[in-house]
Order: structure tokens, then sequence, then C-alpha cells
């Protein structure tokens, strides 16, 4: 379907959730990102989706609240924009029946239709009531199985919302705050239980509209990682509708949860989503409902915010009946912003219908023989998890069946690239030496524990392959996973080569070769700017998540190039003849996050053109995910040289070869420019003048080596006449 098809569809079902109520002490607005607040009253904003008579149960709803219903349609948001506003026995204990809210609180629904004749471009206001909160028990577990198993050191905490929330002025704990340490029991009555059903919970109310039969819908049969999704809401919509109403974002399914199952309760969504889109209808590239947006999780020290999607049959499944899935076999109509129907398809499959897909098993599982899958899906075979010990992890990258793994230097040596040791085995980095940090190195916590079925081969089996080469034997407990196949594949694995030159790259061999592999396929030109990249990688969340490899989208941003070595064109004449220059970094504006380094850059065919390696950092520790660096293929030649039969090893010595533009290249500094040749015959008036002025700027100089300690001091002084010890952090 048409982009701008799918784009009018969505605006149908969005709406804007205004919830206005009495707050003298102006405490409502608590955790909230943004608000508004006047004379003792604060009004909050969310988005919402209008639902339509083909997914709702009009009967279940008039038995349950005893209601004249008729010419009223049912509006999904997220309970979080109402339960500042619930009576005070109703906050702490949700019902079961209808909550009650405090006094001169009301409710209103911005939408663009108010009736089947009304102009779309219209938005009005319509007050609105409150049925029903509901908890969704599936996604909330997921969420509190998935921070659980995550990274169990202080230094990863995890917040609800966004950055701008801010907690800081607030003497006691944030209740939104999860440290994995500290476990609450999975339904108990811990705090953190609390904030997972919480986070998870929809509010469900109703509006006087008449649309019956106007609204169609079709249901998204699966959810598969890389698929298309377009979500539309109210960023900041309550301090300026006019601008903020209805804004679309487009992004990418980057992940599911629980990752081996058909019933995905809890998505991860590589997409724009800003405070007040929570609540938004998500729906995919043929114009069907995924699911509703919810509030992000952020991880407190680097700030990278993970949205969630809930998916629409996990809300259904705990709508007590109010909520259904679209008729099967049936032809939906849906209508543009003229007026005019169009057919969308069938609605929603059945369990059975989704277990017959080809590309995917019974229990969720890829099929990555399937002729059916997209080119994403096709690389992420190739995309494994590599380990260090207890305490770090990274992403890899399999180029042959003889089990030879990419992967970068800085997970196995991360002295040479300012990283220093923490607790556990993980890796930190040295603020003060590097602007930049190489992101990869990940803490794994208290060990490897995955929640998914794998299996571990014993370290005889299939063939191994022996190298004389450098002894790394100081690199030990190196295990890979292997997600190609059902259980995943643990494997031991062994350093074969790091690279000293100017290259963060190193390869691992598989110490036990699986059946079945499926290595990479490579890309050697230089990428156009602008062009179509997909990041995969185990960013964020490790081996004790079972996560398979998160896909990330974005478009190639620059092209860094260098010039072509002469040592290159040796050994790959046919790539390399007749090119002066080849690119030596890759920017992309895809998200990269901590354990994705050592994953791939794919192109949309999807071939590899880029080893991703490091994104950048903020002074003040926080990240900036979708401003990264990657290794183009056409740099790693001699790796995928040697990867052909690896019997060659000095071919990769290539590598090893100082360059001095491209280590500046890679240290995010200005290359040096190069010597300028003296010129000849020069009048001897202007030798004797160059001279004179040497013995001038010489003597200027030893006067400032000679008081340099006194320049270095500090010039910011106290108001006690002292120097101070302040530290101003630098703003990237």
């Amino acid at each position: 379907m048409d982009l701008s098809k799918t784009v009018d569809l969505a605006r149908n079902f969005a709406v804007m959730v205004r919830v206005r109520g009495p707050d003298p002490k102006g405490m409502k607005m608590r955790r909230h990102a943004f608000h508004q607040y006047r004379s003792g009253e604060t009004t909050l904003s969310a988005s919402g989706m209008l639902v339509p008579d083909t997914l709702s149960d009009n009967q279940s709803t008039k038995l349950l609240y005893d209601d004249n219903y008729e010419g009223r349609v049912l509006v999904l948001t997220v309970a979080s924009v109402v339960e500042p506003f619930l009576s005070p026995q109703h906050r702490d204990n949700i019902p079961q029946d209808r909550p009650e809210l405090i006094p001169s609180v009301r409710i209103d629904i911005m939408t663009e239709k108010t009736n089947e004749n009304s102009n779309q471009g219209t938005p009005s206001w319509l007050g609105a009531q409150l049925l029903s909160l509901v908890d969704i028990p599936a996604s909330a577990v997921c969420l509190q199985s998935l921070i659980e198993a995550s990274v169990g050191s202080p230094e990863h905490e995890w917040e609800v919302g966004w950055s701008l929330a801010s907690n800081s002025n607030d003497n006691k704990p944030s209740k939104d705050l999860f440290r994995t340490q500290g476990r609450s029991e999975v339904g108990g009555s811990g705090s953190a239980s609390l904030v997972y059903k919480s986070l998870t919970r929809m509010a469900i109310l109703s509006v006087p509209l008449s649309l019956k039969d106007l609204l169609g819908s079709n249901v998204s049969s699966m959810n598969k990682r890389g698929d298309f999704l377009l979500a539309v809401g109210s960023p900041f919509g309550v301090l300026s509708p006019t601008h903020f109403f209805n804004s679309i974002s487009v992004g990418r399914i980057a992940n599911c949860y629980p990752p081996y199952s058909s019933d995905v309760s809890l998505l991860m969504a590589d997409i724009r989503c800003l405070p007040g889109m929570e609540g938004s209808p998500v729906f995919s590239e043929d114009a069907s409902l995924t699911g509703i947006m919810i509030r992000p999780l952020r991880q407190k020290t680097t700030g990278a915010e993970i949205q969630l999607v809930i998916p629409w049959d996990a809300v259904v499944g705990a709508s007590s009946g109010l909520l259904q899935k679209s008729p099967q076999n049936t032809v939906k109509w849906l209508y543009n912003q003229g007026g005019k129907p169009y057919a969308a398809g069938k609605a929603t499959f059945t369990d059975t219908d989704k277990l017959d897909s080809p590309s995917r098993s019974k229990n969720g599982h890829l099929n990555f023989n399937s002729s059916s899958l997209l080119p994403s899906e096709k690389a992420m075979a190739s995309i494994c998890l590599v380990t260090i010990g207890d305490g770090v992890w990274a992403s890899g990258v399999l180029l042959n069946s003889q089990g030879l793994i990419l992967t970068n230097a800085h997970l196995l040596e991360p002295w040479r690239f300012g990283k220093t040791h923490l607790s556990r085995g993980g890796y930190g980095t040295n603020s003060a030496k590097l602007p930049f940090k190489l992101e990869g190195a990940t803490d794994l916590g208290n060990g490897i524990a995955s929640i998914q079925k794998s299996q571990t081969l014993p370290s005889k089996v299939g063939t191994v392959y022996s190298f004389t080469a450098d002894t790394y034997d100081n690199y030990r407990n190196i295990r890979v996973r292997l997600d190609h196949v059902n259980p995943s594949v643990w494997c031991g694995a062994r350093v074969v080569y790091i690279c000293k030159g100017p290259w963060d790259v190193a390869l691992l061999q598989l110490e036990s070769v699986p059946k079945n592999l499926l290595p990479v396929e490579i890309n050697f030109s230089r990428p156009s700017t602008g062009s179509k990249t997909y990041v995969i990688g185990h960013g964020l969340f490790g081996p004790k998540c079972g996560f398979f490899p998160s896909v990330c989208s974005g478009v190639v941003a620059k092209v860094v190039e260098a010039k072509t070595p002469q040592s290159y064109q040796s050994i790959q004449p046919e790539l390399m003849h007749m090119h002066e220059f080849f690119p030596a970094m890759l920017e992309t504006t895809a998200a990269v996050h901590p354990g994705a380094s050592g994953g791939a850059v794919i192109n949309s065919d999807g071939h590899m053109i880029g080893l991703v390696t490091s994104n950048a950092r903020h002074g003040g520790g926080t990240i900036i995910p979708h401003l990264n660096f990657s290794i183009p293929s056409a740099a790693l030649i001699p790796i995928f040289k040697f990867s052909k039969d690896m019997k060659n090893l000095s071919v990769l010595r290539i590598l090893d070869e100082p360059n001095e533009y491209i280590s500046s290249v890679w240290a995010l500094m200005r290359p040096s420019s190069p010597k300028l040749n003296a010129m000849p015959n020069l009048p001897q008036s202007l030798v004797d003048n160059n001279k004179s002025k040497e013995v001038k700027g010489s003597q200027f100089a030893k006067f400032i080596a000679e008081r340099n300690d006194i320049f270095k001091m500090p010039s910011n002084i106290g108001k006690s006449g002292v120097l101070t010890k302040e530290v101003v952090p630098s703003k990237l």
C-alpha cells in the first residue's frame, strides 16, 4: 500500500486525549515530561486511538456498564494520563469495575472526524468518559523478566519515560527506577512490579461519535524484526495542538519479546517517540494495526531509550471482552481523507494461519532458508553474540562456513581504545581522554544465564582449523552464540588475529563448527550517501535476555575516504584498480547502542557494507545512538580475502601497516596536512627574510616553553579568592 494511503487511514484512528483537573499542590504532573498548570489546575495529554466497531464488542460494553451506549465509540489510551486524577481509594487499588475520578475532572478527545460527513482536516474537541483501566499482564511479565534478566550492576539502571522527565529535584527515590539487583517476584507486590503494571496499563474511554461501519480495520497477522511501522500521535500536544496534533513517525520493529514465541507480548521499536506520543496507534506497511505505543525505557547512565509497543493481541486478551480481533475472512473497507473507500485485504489471521507462515516455525523462529524472507532477515542469521568470561558481550559477523567470525578489537584489548576495567569484567571509558566512547563492551552482570533454550556443542565436535599465527593464549573463555538454528548453539572460540594497525578489527575461530552455517554476503562498493541501511547487532540487552539480534534502520550519512594503500591494490586488483581513494569510515543514522559493536551494516539487498565499531557520547555521559561510525567492507578486503581459504595469514598484515591519515580519521581528529616541498629558485632576499622570522619565532617558542607551567594554571577564581576545582564538562 502507498505510504500516503497508510497515513490517511492512520489519521482516521488517531486522537489526542486531554485530562484537566484540580491540583492545588501542583503534584499531578510528577513524572510527566510536560504539562500545563494554571490557577491550581493541571492539564496532561497523551495520544489515543478510536476503536472501530470491528474491533470492539458493543454488547459486552452495555452489559458491563449498564449504560446507553448507542452513538458512542471506544477510545484506547495509556492509563498514565488519567491515573493522577483517580480517587484516593482507586489510586492504589485499581478496580475491576468502572473507576472513579476526583471531582471536577474533565476528559476531552481531539479528533479529526466527528461524524461520517465531517471534514477530516478540522480537529474538534469531544467530551469523554472513563470506562475501565485494563492491566496487560502478559506485557508486564515480559517487561519485568526483560529488565531483571539484563545487566545487574548499579551502573545499569532503567527508568520509565523520557530524559525530559527529570526526578533530580525529588528527595525520594523514584518509583519509576529499576535496579536489576533487588528483584521482586513476578506478580508480587514490590514497587518494581507495580511500575511494570503501571507502564503497560491501558485506559478505555467512550466518546459520543456515530462512525458505525465507517472505520474499517485490519490487524497485523505477524510481527517480525525489520517490519515497517507507522505511528500517529500528538507529542507535546496539550502545549500547542495546532503544531503537534496527529504527527507522523515511521520506523521498524527492532526486536520482539519473548524471542522464541509466536505470541509476542512486547515489541521494541526503532522509531521516533516523543513525550505525548504514548497511546499512539501503530500500523504496519499495509495499514494493518500492530499495537499501541507506551512510554519508553531509558538507561540512566547512557540515556539510551527503548521505544515499546504492546501488540494488539496482548491488549485484546486482557480487555475482558471489550475489545476483539477483526472478524476472519472478511474484507474491510478503509476510507481516505477524500471519503473514497478502498479494500485493505483480509483481516486477522488465526493462530493456525500464523504457524503456516513459510518463513517462521511454530515457535516463532525464522526459517532462514525460506525464499520469503526480507533481505535484512537473511542477514540476521550471520550475526552472532560474542561473550568474554562473565563480564562483557558484543556482536560478531560470520564470514564463512568454517566458523570464522569478525568482531572488534576493542572487545579483546579495551586498553588500546581508552577503556578501563570495571567490576565484573565490564569495560568503561576514560572520558578525560576521549570525547567519544567506543560502544560495544557491555557488562553482563552475574554470568550468562539465557532464559531461552540453547545447546552447547562439545569442544571436539565439527571441524577445527589450526593456524600458524601469533599466539593469543591469554584470551580465554570466549563463547559465541549462533541463532541460525533452534535452539541456539553456544560454541567456544579462540582468537586468530587482532589488528595492530588503525583498524578496530579482530578474528575469532569457532572451536567446534556447527552444520548449516549461513555466512554474510559482502558488498565492497562505495555506498551512496543517503542510501538505505540497517544495523544488526546485540545492543543493550545481553545473553540472559535471549534476544535475537536487533534491527535498526537509517541511511548512510557520510562516507569518509582515504588514499588507497598500495598494498590493497596488490591483493584485490579487480576491486581496487583505477581507484585512487577508498572508503575509510561510514557514518549512518541508524541507532547503535552498547553491545552492537561488531555487528553488521547491511544495505537494502541484505549485503554487508560495514562493520559497526563505535558511536558518540556527550560529555555528560549520554550516548548519541544516531551518530555512529563503521568500518567499510572495502577497507576489510584483506580479511575477506583470508576468509576464503584461511591459509595465508600474511595477507592480514596489510591491516597492521601504520597509516597516519586513517589513524587521525578514526581518532576523530583533523588529518595532518602534507608537508610542502621547498620552492626552488627563491630570491635570496626572501630566503634571508624567512630565516629571520624563524629565529624570532623560535625565541618566542622558547619564552612560552619556559613559562608553560604558568600558562597551564586555571584562570577561574572562586568567590573566596582561591582557584576553583570545578570541571566544566564538554557539550560533546
